[in-house]
């Protein structure tokens, strides 16, 4: 699994801790700034450069974190088959990806501490999508997934 990461200045210190996790647990992945929170890049930017490369898969998951993390899941929203959340705790994460298949997490680094967005990292790039559901569930998660697409074919065009 690739991985994009990205941060403004207020979501630096959590990024770096997910960073570190992510190196010690060896996965795959890419920083895409913030590099220097005395040079830091707003989060408009960074989601903007995450986002379509989650949507064209060269990545399949990104971590993104901003002061709330509306900011970046906002951005990263306006890519077709991004479906970016905000999750302040590890089961909003897990549910985000097992109901919703989200492929970007968004954290703000003003809401939830460093260890948190890590344990949220890990949650949400370990839960894969209709994971623990009930068949029902899951069957309705299929459907609704078919419905997704056409509604953003519809407005972001095939």
């Amino acid at each position: 699994m690739k991985i994009a990461l990205g941060s403004d200045k207020s979501g630096f210190t959590a990024k770096e801790a997910v960073k570190a996790w992510l190196t010690q647990e060896g996965y795959e992945f890419e920083d895409l700034g913030t590099l220097d929170p005395e040079q830091p890049q707003p989060y408009y930017q960074v989601a903007a450069k995450a986002a379509p490369l989650v949507a064209d898969g060269t990545f399949d998951r990104a971590v993104l974190i901003c002061g709330t993390g509306a900011g970046m899941c906002i951005v990263s929203n306006k890519f077709k088959g991004v479906h970016a959340v905000v999750c302040e705790s590890p089961y909003t994460a897990k549910m985000a990806r097992a109901i919703n298949n989200a492929k970007v997490l968004c954290m703000g680094g003003w809401v939830v501490g460093p260890e948190l967005a890590v344990d949220m990292t890990k949650t949400f790039l370990n839960t894969e999508w209709c994971q623990d559901l009930e068949d029902w569930r899951a069957a309705n998660m299929h459907k609704f997934a078919a419905q997704l697409d056409a509604i953003e074919d519809r407005n972001y065009g095939k």
